[in-house]
């Protein structure tokens, strides 16, 4: 009886060590590979921020243009030239306003 008694809990505790050990290799399976998963997204945000780098630069300096023409405009139709002035109250009914730029 004392030889059954040993063998009887050496295999509660084999049999509760397999499960754990199961469980342990898959969480650290899955964390390996949302680590690489989100290596490899970083990776491809990185390329394609990188390729509109050129376009976000030329869309800002087109806009300082555009703002530059908005604002001589402004002081043209200020100044009284009624064809920037039409420019302007065009703009004012498309609910966009046009103001000479600060110095």
């Amino acid at each position: 009886m004392t030889v059954a008694s040993s063998t009887g809990s050496g295999g509660h505790g084999s049999e509760l060590s397999l499960p754990v050990i199961l469980v342990v290799v898959s969480l650290f399976v899955l964390m390996a590979f949302e680590t690489g998963q989100a290596i490899h997204d970083r990776s491809a945000l990185q390329d394609l921020r990188r390729s509109q780098e050129t376009t976000v630069q030329e869309a800002v300096k087109l806009r300082q243009q555009l703002q530059t023409l908005a604002g001589k405009t402004a002081e043209l139709a200020a100044a009284g030239d009624p064809g920037a002035q039409g420019v302007v109250d065009q703009m004012k009914r498309q609910g966009v306003t046009l103001s000479a730029p600060k110095q």
